[in-house]
């Protein structure tokens, strides 16, 4: 196994509610999910729970030095490894559900695009609800919201429930086809436009 997926791995093992997954990303699905990236300016760029960098590498590699990119990471040892790899990223060890408080304390208004790694259905509605207001504390009206799940989760309960809540927090929330060459298979969900009682609460 190669250095990150050995870390990955290992750890998922210590902390499988946090980590989410026990593998790295595909590079499919990494370009699948950072495709909102605009190609012009300077955006902002939050990265959230970017774990060994296989969607970090491809923002990076679609910035090509333009902007601001943020990554925050809960979980130091992945942080350090990260950090490591891409010294041209902001990587901060830190709660996803300060990102307004993180981008006020670099004088960033908001963010341009939001990549998530994150393992939404692993969490309680609670913790969801808390998080996805920190997202849409973050969002302007073009702003977009990334994150994927796998295929063959999609019909169980934490699934749909999560779905349901996207549905409930965001106007437009498109999926995306199945990304096969990832293991396990799985898709994007594109989501813009926070409803404003959404917004109002968070």
């Amino acid at each position: 196994m190669t250095n990150d997926t050995t870390l990955f791995l290992g750890q998922w093992i210590r902390s499988p509610g946090t980590v989410g997954a026990v593998a790295p990303s595909s590079r499919r699905l990494a370009e699948a999910v950072a495709s909102p990236i605009p190609h012009r300016g300077d955006p902002v760029i939050v990265e959230l729970g970017p774990g060994t960098g296989a969607f970090t590498a491809e923002i990076q590699r679609r910035l090509g030095g333009r902007g601001h990119h943020l990554a925050v990471e809960i979980n130091p040892k992945l942080a350090e490894f990260l950090a490591a790899r891409n010294p041209g990223v902001d990587v901060v060890v830190d709660d996803a559900a300060r990102l307004p408080q993180l981008l006020r304390e670099r004088g960033l208004p908001q963010a341009d695009a939001i990549v998530s790694g994150l393992p939404w259905a692993a969490f309680s509605e609670e913790t969801q609800a808390r998080l996805l207001g920190a997202v849409t504390g973050i969002m302007g009206p073009h702003t977009a919201f990334t994150t994927f799940a796998y295929s063959f989760a999609k019909r169980l309960p934490p699934a749909r429930r999560f779905r349901r809540r996207l549905i409930d927090t965001f106007e437009e929330v498109v999926p995306g086809r199945t990304v096969w060459g990832n293991v396990p298979p799985a898709f994007v969900y594109h989501a813009r436009r926070p409803r404003l009682e959404s917004a109002e609460e968070s």
